[in-house]
């Protein structure tokens, strides 16, 4: 009887802690529901476009593969590292602003890629080819601005018992947005070609405009401000907008004084992430290839499904996990969260086969889950005033290294340990995850030799 009674009991403190955060999640602002609502329709947009750009470069702006690649890598590149230089824009001109001069931005962009083909001449450096330049740049300079003030946003609109989950939930629907086109596109793009597909996703944009307009007005925005500040125990001097009273030039100074570069901690913690954000890339560089040789059968006619299963992944897994872990020390997750993505990559040194890929997507996915949300919540927590928005947008200036570094060497590995057209039984699958592995470790590892450094009198308000 009080075993059973035992086990009712741990079910029942199991289930509020789950649910509780999505309870508490479901009272906060219109602002904020407005937030994620323009975020997946966002995500979704930008993942759909991202999927066929290379496609679309090479058949409508007729450029080679390489050519085709390299606006694919000046896309996403110029995206992080425009979050760099654009970030501050949030703290200047407020969320509400930010989002819509982000969202104009990408609309004209996502214009100038459609119609290029169809007014233009092809080829290299054709004005085809410098018109979808030109939409490339919109996108950059507004995905540049779009991030941060979503980010932002999130720490203006929670509180104490909701910004895990809003991190979380904001993470999980950029990853929704990820998986969406591939159920959108694919009808859409057999019936009009990759410009009608284009044009269902500027519509989008057009939408992702309007949920702002009618959602995140100025009054709401005010409002939830407002009550988060309460909820959390500010004062009204606390929330009042410094930067508002400054000139430009005071506002410059203020921001050199600010200005993260000069924080050690910050910059550790960002840069020591960079060996496990390699996984990430490697789900794209990597996986597809290693995916479609080193298997036969099912796993080799179906790649797409396996290297698209984290995002769907990440959409069920991250609010759960949120959930359970929304009151745990924000640091220590980061640890175990990089550790958890970090070692199922092992796993995959066993050799080629369904169950050591399942069991990696899974697990990674779950490290995933316990660590990217809390990577935001952290950077925006330890973010002085008035300046969450460059912050932000600083914190994801690795992401851009990443990328690059990763694209450097995953290519000669798989040359060396996964070729094409080579036998099987000949491939060294085995050797190269090991070493994918070894690299990923590392950020765990830093993070916990660190861990009384970066925590002495570094306060965050969740932790």
């Amino acid at each position: 009887m009080e075993s059973k009674q035992s086990l009712s009991s741990i079910l029942k403190n199991t289930w509020k802690e789950i649910s509780q955060p999505f309870i508490d999640l479901t009272k906060t602002s219109r602002a904020l529901f407005g937030v994620n609502l323009s975020y997946v329709l966002e995500g979704l947009t930008y993942f759909g476009f991202v999927g066929l750009l290379a496609i679309y470069f090479n058949e409508y702006i007729k450029l080679d593969d390489i050519k085709a690649g390299n606006m694919l890598g000046i896309l996403t590149g110029g995206i992080t590292l425009s979050m760099l230089f654009l970030g501050a824009t949030v703290d200047w001109i407020g969320v509400r602003k930010a989002l819509l001069t982000s969202l104009f931005f990408m609309l004209l962009g996502r214009i100038l890629l459609t119609v290029a083909p169809s007014v233009a001449l092809p080829g290299l450096w054709g004005s085809a080819h410098i018109m979808a330049m030109f939409g490339i740049l919109g996108i950059i300079i507004g995905y540049g601005i779009y991030q941060p003030a979503a980010y932002a946003a999130v720490k203006k609109f929670t509180n104490e018992n909701t910004a895990a989950m809003g991190y979380a939930m904001l993470y999980a629907l950029m990853n929704l947005g990820g998986f969406l086109p591939g159920l959108i596109s694919p009808p859409v793009r057999r019936a009009f070609g990759i410009t009608g597909v284009f044009w269902v996703y500027t519509a989008l944009t057009v939408v992702g405009m309007l949920v702002v307009l009618l959602l995140i007005t100025k009054k709401a925005e005010k409002e939830a401000t407002e009550k988060s500040a309460l909820e959390r125990g500010e004062t009204e001097e606390d929330t009042k907008d410094e930067l508002a009273d400054m000139t430009l030039k005071e506002k410059a100074s203020f921001y050199m004084k600010n200005f993260p570069l000069k924080d050690m901690r910050f910059l550790f913690f960002i840069f020591i992430l960079i060996p496990v954000q390699t996984l990430f890339a490697h789900n794209w560089l990597t996986l597809p290839l290693y995916t479609s040789r080193a298997f036969d059968g099912f796993v080799q006619d179906n790649f797409e499904f396996f290297v698209n299963l984290n995002p769907i992944l990440i959409f069920v897994l991250t609010p759960i996990v949120a959930a359970l872990t929304s009151k745990r020390n924000t640091y220590k997750m980061m640890i175990a969260g990089t550790f958890i993505m970090a070692m199922p990559t092992f796993i995959l040194a066993l050799g080629p086969s369904m169950s050591t890929l399942m069991t990696y997507l899974i697990i990674m996915t779950i490290g995933e889950a316990m660590w990217q949300p809390r990577f935001l919540q952290w950077v925006a927590e330890i973010a002085p005033k008035n300046m969450t928005g460059i912050y932000m947008g600083i914190g994801q200036f690795p992401w851009f290294l990443t990328k690059i570094v990763t694209s450097l060497y995953s290519g000669w590995f798989l040359l060396q340990y996964c070729p094409a057209d080579a036998p099987q039984s000949s491939m060294n699958t085995e050797m190269m995850w090991l070493i994918y592995g070894f690299i990923a470790i590392i950020s765990p590892i830093g993070l916990f030799l660190a861990r009384n450094w970066m925590q002495k009198g570094f306060k965050t308000k969740h932790s």
